[in-house]
């Protein structure tokens, strides 16, 4: 079981961006501290429910102030970015970390960031599949051209290379370049992931059942593309959640109804579409509500069986857990602790 932290840089009412973003750098430093696995970083823009804009960039400060956990996007959202700009960041962020990168990348939503960064909805709605398959290109190939209906560039040199990496940098890195993982949403997505045998992000508003299925789905796909066994079933998926965790059979689930519904409405609510569609926000006492019932909120026994229970439902063994829905620094860092030194050690 590889237990990790999800860091959204959440800004709760009340707060200012430094102070989100400070402890999301201190929670990030105490994963380490307390033993677990990995640290993934969210990327929002313009909107107060995460205020980290450049994971890659979050992700470099951390991996320069760390030494030994994992760090990945959760995720880099490919319509904003170029292929050929993200895929040198990582490369730079694999072979100078030891190969400790992890780039997850996503399709975000339609938000007004798509007329911002000049990508356009169709970039949304269109453009990920093509954009995916350059990015892969790059972290793969020696030369690269873009030939596709949105890239289009001569053949150019690939530097630096992400299968570069230093011997003996990292004992057990994948010297071939950095691993890259695809949020999935829908059906769609799990096949384009499938295809390519990358591993899933799977959202923390998913159950277990639903996440089974999409597994499921997952190796099926990767079995019609051809990949082999070995490859189908060593996928390392990672399942997104939320962990708080309290003594009392209620504590955790009360401290988060109490601070996350905050959070989520006025985070939720500053999302701008680009098209003026009309969006239904979920309603945030209700989720807040759902997230308790389906991770590991409660007691450390509680927890860690939720966490069994998720790997033995779905096959997946990695996990990005929020730990900053108290909104408090203290709370948050104590919550972390907690879960390295309560919880890991019953899944071991």
């Amino acid at each position: 079981m590889r237990i990790g932290t999800f860091v959204l840089a959440a800004q709760f009412p009340g707060q200012g961006p430094g102070e989100a973003l400070h402890r999301a750098v201190r929670s990030a430093e105490a994963a380490e501290e307390s033993g677990l696995d990995s640290v993934w970083l969210a990327e929002h823009h313009f909107v107060p429910y995460g205020v980290c804009p450049s994971a890659t960039t979050l992700a470099a400060l951390l991996l320069g102030r760390t030494r030994r956990i994992r760090v990945g996007t959760a995720v880099s959202v490919l319509p904003n970015h170029h292929p050929v700009a993200l895929g040198e960041q990582a490369a730079l962020l694999h072979l100078t970390s030891g190969g400790r990168f992890s780039l997850g990348v996503g399709r975000g939503g339609p938000w007004v960031d798509l007329e911002v960064f000049g990508g356009g909805l169709d970039a949304y709605e269109n453009g990920f599949p093509e954009a995916l398959e350059l990015l892969l290109d790059w972290l793969r190939e020696p030369r690269v051209a873009g030939r596709g209906e949105r890239f289009g560039f001569r053949e150019v040199a690939v530097v630096p290379r992400a299968d570069e990496l230093l011997d003996g940098a990292a004992e057990a890195a994948d010297t071939s370049g950095p691993e890259v993982i695809v949020a999935c949403t829908s059906p769609k997505s799990v096949r384009l992931a499938a295809g390519r045998a990358l591993p899933m992000l799977l959202g923390m508003h998913c159950g277990d059942e639903e996440k089974a299925e999409m597994v499921a789905l997952w190796r099926t796909a990767a079995r019609e593309a051809g990949h082999p066994p070995e490859v189908v079933e060593g996928a390392a998926h990672v399942s997104a959640g939320v962990a708080q965790i309290a003594d009392g059979p209620g504590d955790a689930t009360e401290t988060l109804v109490k601070t996350m519904p905050g959070w989520l409405r006025q985070g939720l609510d500053a999302h701008v579409t680009v098209d003026a569609r009309h969006r239904v926000m979920r309603d945030p006492v209700a989720y807040t509500e759902l997230l308790c019932a389906l991770h590991p909120v409660g007691p450390p026994k509680l927890a860690a069986d939720r966490l069994a229970a998720t790997a033995e439902r779905t096959g997946i063994t990695r996990f990005a857990l929020l730990v900053e829905g108290s909104g408090d620094l203290a709370a948050t860092e104590e919550n972390v602790r907690r879960l390295g030194a309560d919880v890991l050690p019953l899944l071991t």
